[in-house]
């Protein structure tokens, strides 16, 4: 959650790690939270290997913590995807539910299930204490 959330909020944060337990959830991927995680490729190369700063670990520690006790960001739904916010892709299957703390989230559709193919305006300040 602390690296791909560019550290920029609780909110980014609490997506993040509500995707993680998305795929937790889903048969298509490892049925542990550390399992997800831990996947190649499913998040950035040496991300896990860098050191956190300390001064932010109590924001990440309650984000966290949150999480783990069930909260999830409450427009995320069943997104089991995220990129950075500035990212365009050209795929048709991307269905946009958020974007915050630097990333955008989306859930892979059927194409003509998709009514928003463009990530949306960021958006902070909806989860947490």
């Amino acid at each position: 959650m602390y690296f791909e959330s560019n550290r920029s909020s609780r909110d980014g944060m609490v997506a993040v790690g509500s995707v993680v337990m998305n795929r937790v959830a889903s048969r298509q991927y490892p049925n542990s939270g550390c399992g997800v995680v831990g996947q190649k490729n499913q998040f950035a190369r040496g991300v896990m290997t860098r050191k956190m700063d300390a001064r932010s670990a109590p924001l990440v520690r309650d984000a966290a913590l949150s999480v783990l006790r069930g909260e999830r960001h409450p427009l995320i739904g069943q997104a089991q995807f995220f990129h950075t916010a500035s990212y365009r892709a050209s795929y048709n299957n991307m269905h946009y539910v958020l974007t915050t703390g630097g990333n955008a989230f989306y859930e892979r559709r059927r194409p003509e299930l998709v009514t928003r193919p463009y990530p949306l305006p960021a958006m902070e300040g909806i989860t947490g204490r």
